[in-house]
């Protein structure tokens, strides 16, 4: 394969775009600064590799050769032979600014670098480089390994080379990419976080219970997962993320988080990861 890809985070993001990336045939770098969510990470993916195996989809050659392509790695300066950077950090703009001004001083030239953000300006994290028209939105959805869909997001300056590149290389890691444009939230949480929201809503207001909501969209709207399950599947304080940037994006009070769900984050309940959110998963 022509791209070197390198994957600046090994959270639950990160570590499954490493994963397709790997088993794609490319040479990857997953980066992270702190040891044990490296170690956490590798431990996922080789999991997940496992898991397909048993389930017939991989052999265990494949699986043998995806792992050996897979490095680790604790510092940015890993990305200096990088021809892809796809960076997947917490979903901060400030932390994500700080990155990429970084990436584009360690990355070579010709190297694209693309965000995983789910709903931070491509257009702002553009700025802050010396190559606007190599940055891109490549934003996965979770779980990486079996989820399609990929949005493909320009920036004001995104040149139609990069996206096009980015286009097949989506394909190439067997997903379906869909180019949408640069607004809050794109089109994905554009349209999920509000659904989201307004289920919480109902929970805080007595409405239904979380079980009862989740069963009405399930079974009422024919959804996979009903919004309280997949907000505890995304992360509540992602969620509250991602509605602060549209409610300070288009500054439209329909955006604003529910009251019930920043409390839940304040908490600590941020669904599956903290083993408490709208359902608790302890074992």
């Amino acid at each position: 394969m022509s791209e070197r890809i390198v994957v600046i985070g090994a959270g639950q993001m990160g570590n499954g775009i490493a994963h397709v990336c790997a088993a794609s045939g490319f040479d990857v770098t997953m980066i992270d600064v702190f040891p044990d969510a490296l170690a956490k990470g590798r431990a996922t993916i080789e999991k997940n590799l496992a898991r397909q195996v048993q389930k017939g989809t991989l052999t265990e050659a494949d699986r043998a050769a995806a792992l050996g392509r897979l490095k680790g790695a604790g510092e940015l300066e890993a990305a200096k032979d990088a021809q892809v950077v796809i960076e997947a950090a917490t979903e901060n703009a400030e932390l994500k600014f700080k990155l990429f001004a970084d990436l584009d001083r360690i990355a070579p030239a010709g190297a694209i670098l693309a965000t995983n953000t789910s709903s931070i300006s491509i257009t702002q994290i553009a700025a802050r480089t010396k190559r606007p028209e190599q940055v891109i939105g490549m934003h996965f959805m979770n779980p990486v390994p079996v989820m399609q869909l990929v949005e493909v997001i320009r920036g004001l300056a995104t040149s139609d080379a990069v996206t096009a590149r980015v286009v097949d290389l989506a394909k190439t890691l067997g997903k379906t990419p869909v180019e949408v444009n640069d607004f809050p939230g794109f089109v994905s949480n554009r349209v999920l976080m509000p659904m989201i929201n307004e289920a919480v809503y109902c929970l805080m207001e007595g409405v239904g219970s979380a079980e009862a909501i989740d069963t009405v969209m399930k079974l009422g709207m024919n959804h996979p997962i009903g919004p309280l399950a997949l907000a505890d599947l995304i992360g509540l304080d992602t969620c509250v993320a991602i509605l602060d940037v549209l409610h300070t994006g288009f500054g439209d009070p329909k955006y604003r988080a529910c009251p019930l769900l920043r409390k839940y984050v304040a908490a600590g309940w941020l669904g599956r990861k903290s083993g408490r959110g709208f359902y608790s998963y302890q074992a």
